[in-house]
């Protein structure tokens, strides 16, 4: 049993089937990606394990627990953090206050408390700065935290995205297409971040297009083509399976 198991999940919008019948197991520690030519139903299916959207049938255990229980903002207290295929961030906040909006989830406070500041208050406060210097650190940001978001190069934002998701402690990050847009060194850079991360003990469902990338730092691969499921092994399995280079990588470098 993983960490979160997909239960044949299907997922239809009128006549359109974006996911069918998939079936995935994420085991704890690990980086898991999820490939597949765009439309394939990869964001179909954060989308659902994020509550976002509702299968039509299946379903989705977290920890043994079914998530179709919950309601989208009580993912992230389950200990589930994603990043959005496209930006999702606050660009007229600081770095900082980005950061703080995902440690949210962690902070119990009542709003008397807030009102007269006390030193509960105080307290949680300080260490959610303290938690938000280490991100900015970790992620190359420590001099941005007073920068405004929307003004720092895309490469950056990106790591801001990220760092908003880790400051909530995951235990299960899902990452879509964070590549997308960088450059060769800005890749390099959040490759290494991804391994530190997992090697911190967080799992990461990865969404991403950038093959190399992929190949280079997964455990597990799932490949989806039209909404199925046409393969799942070890990148060296998958990069030589006839049904993936035929439907996704091409006659490349991989096989």
């Amino acid at each position: 049993m993983g960490l979160m198991e997909v239960r044949e999940v299907t997922v239809r919008f009128g006549g359109l089937i974006a996911a069918s019948e998939i079936t995935m197991d994420i085991e704890e520690g690990t980086i898991h990606s999820l490939i597949g030519p765009n439309g394939a139903g990869k964001t179909t299916l954060f989308n659902v394990i994020t509550r976002v959207i509702d299968p039509n049938i299946g379903d989705v255990l977290f920890n043994g627990e079914s998530l179709l229980k919950s309601k989208p903002h009580e993912i992230i207290k389950s200990g589930i953090a994603r990043t959005f295929q496209n930006l999702e961030i606050f660009k007229l906040m600081t770095v900082r206050d980005n950061f703080l909006v995902g440690e949210h989830v962690n902070i119990d406070t009542k709003l008397t408390a807030e009102m007269f500041q006390t030193k509960h208050i105080q307290t949680e406060e300080a260490n959610s700065n303290t938690k938000a210097v280490q991100i900015a650190e970790f992620l190359g940001l420590k001099n941005r935290l007073n920068s405004l978001t929307g003004m720092l190069p895309y490469g950056l934002q990106k790591m801001v995205e990220i760092g908003r998701a880790l400051i909530s402690s995951p235990k299960l990050l899902l990452l879509d297409e964070p590549a997308a847009g960088l450059n060769p060194s800005e890749t390099h850079f959040l490759k290494e971040v991804i391994r530190e991360i997992k090697s911190q003990g967080v799992t990461i469902l990865l969404v991403e297009h950038d093959m190399s990338l992929v190949m280079d730092i997964s455990d597990y691969i799932t490949v989806m083509n039209f909404g199925k499921k046409i393969a799942e092994g070890m990148p060296d399995q998958i990069k030589n399976d006839p049904e993936v280079i035929k439907a996704y990588l091409g006659e490349s470098k991989y096989a």
